[in-house]
């Protein structure tokens, strides 16, 4: 996706409604024009007064499996694949609101969140987007897992994952995308969450995931995925690719470089992108709105 580009937003309201993976709770999530400048917030419309949560990785808070903002004791949970849809379809400002604190899991992808984007169709706006581009390497984790980011190979952002799950049905997977719409669209926004079956089992005797099913993301026995089917051979190292843009995301604008992943996760995507933004010129407080 080449940075050279005015800021684009949606051309009209639209709705995307489920339930939380893990509380699940029933939400809807309604996708907002906003102003050139103003960058990505969800707003939690279903409280007394709605509080809006600008997208902005010191807002991250710790929790297992996803990426939860928080300000004070308001918060939005699994944010990373409606931030991977706006992102990866080069949509730089949106409000997001949504009536409950946890955003709906859908199939486990960004699919839902794409197809409702493009129904609302998206628009060019006045100002040019100034995004954050890496001059040196970046490097975080250790032996077993870490995350690294490059100068650009080209004009936008790449990403290589490598996914090493060791014998069984996951196996090691790795994969190079160059992050534009289309790839997104094509390649990486279908791509479903996938846990093994033991790691399913844990979580719902801890009286979390009660409401999901097979059927709603990728759970894996010995023999593959249970009750499902794979939408791309290599299915779960694309779903990797596709939480690291929604991650990077919480940037607030978009990235250029060369990102390259293994065994990385939601805390070692955030804290690539708050060494990024500290590395970077650019004023991220004057592309939002007050």
């Amino acid at each position: 996706m080449s940075s050279l580009r005015c800021q684009r937003t949606i051309a009209q309201r639209v709705a995307v409604s489920g339930f939380g993976y893990w509380s699940g709770q029933d939400v809807q999530v309604e996708f907002r024009p906003a102003k050139a400048g103003c960058g990505v917030a969800f707003v939690r419309g279903d409280l007394p007064q709605p509080v809006r949560l600008p997208v902005d990785v010191r807002l991250r808070v710790a929790a297992p499996r996803r990426t939860v903002l928080q300000i004070d004791d308001i918060r939005v949970e699994m944010v990373e694949h409606i931030l991977a849809a706006l992102s990866g379809l080069g949509i730089d400002n949106c409000e997001v609101w949504v009536d409950a604190a946890e955003l709906p899991g859908c199939d486990g992808s960004s699919q839902a969140f794409v197809e409702a984007l493009d129904r609302a169709g998206i628009v060019e706006q006045s100002l040019p987007v100034c995004p954050l581009r890496v001059n040196q390497q970046l490097q975080f984790g250790d032996e077993q897992a870490w995350i690294e980011i490059n100068p650009p190979r080209g004009e936008g952002l790449s990403i290589e994952y490598r996914l090493d799950y060791g014998p069984g049905p996951v196996g090691r997977q790795s994969l190079t995308v160059e992050i534009t719409p289309e790839t997104f669209r094509h390649g990486l926004a279908s791509c479903r969450t996938f846990l093994l079956e033991e790691e399913a089992r844990l979580l719902i005797s801890q009286g979390l995931g009660g409401r999901v099913t097979p059927s709603d993301l990728l759970i894996f026995n010995a023999a593959g995925p249970i009750a499902n089917s794979l939408r791309f051979a290599d299915e779960c190292v694309r779903h990797k690719i596709l939480d690291i843009v929604g991650d990077l995301a919480l940037a607030n604008c978009p990235i250029v470089g060369h990102v390259i992943a293994n065994r990385s996760g939601h805390q070692l995507n955030a804290t690539l992108v708050a060494s990024v933004i500290e590395q970077s010129q650019d004023s991220l407080a004057a592309r939002r709105c007050a």
